[in-house]
């Protein structure tokens, strides 16, 4: 049994996700890594009002972030993707792992973030306006446990995503077979038969 790969058509355009689905991806693309940024950012700042104003918006981007990944979850489920692209099976067995793992972070991140703002006695009122439940009580020892493990699920998240973009560009660079153009919120130029 042989491994070989049946090659795209020089002008053959791979199937696209659907607008929503692309909407979807983007707009959690760029939240996730506002929030990891943020998070980076803050986490060395000195007590003072401006940090407090800025947990609260990172704070805020996580409930957003858990929604956006409800909705995009949902569609998935709804919406049959497009068929994968031909490639070796390992690399999408990967490929599949990894998105996987994607999902699961997407809702373990911003929920165990949750549950350490409730351990540590500090209530999430999303955008200053809608207070949400503590699902955890106050505890102190409980709180730098959760703290811990939302910094370590966050930076297993933000290598993921490089491994995720690093393969999308391998595709679109190294292996030209359109991949990247399947999620691209751009329509993709024809190629033209010249």
């Amino acid at each position: 049994m042989h491994n070989k790969l049946t090659p795209i058509a020089a002008n053959a355009k791979p199937p696209r996700y659907s607008a929503v689905a692309i909407a979807l991806h983007w707009l959690l693309a760029i939240a996730i890594i506002g929030a990891l940024g943020l998070g980076l950012y803050m986490s060395d700042l000195p007590f003072s009002p401006s940090r407090l104003k800025l947990y609260n918006w990172h704070k805020w981007a996580g409930v957003s972030i858990l929604l956006l990944s409800a909705l995009r979850l949902l569609w998935r489920l709804t919406h049959r993707p497009p068929a994968d692209l031909p490639m070796p099976a390992l690399q999408a067995r990967a490929a599949h792992v990894t998105h996987g793992l994607l999902y699961i972070l997407f809702f373990a991140v911003p929920l165990v973030g949750w549950a350490y703002s409730s351990a540590a006695g500090f209530p999430i009122v999303w955008f200053g306006v809608l207070p949400l439940p503590d699902f955890v009580p106050v505890d102190k020892a409980l709180a730098a446990s959760l703290k811990l493990a939302h910094k370590v699920l966050a930076y297993g998240l933000a290598a993921l995503i490089l491994a995720h973009l690093g393969a999308a560009l391998k595709h679109h660079f190294i292996d030209r077979d359109g991949l990247l153009d399947r999620m691209s919120p751009f329509k993709p130029k024809s190629k033209s038969t010249s």
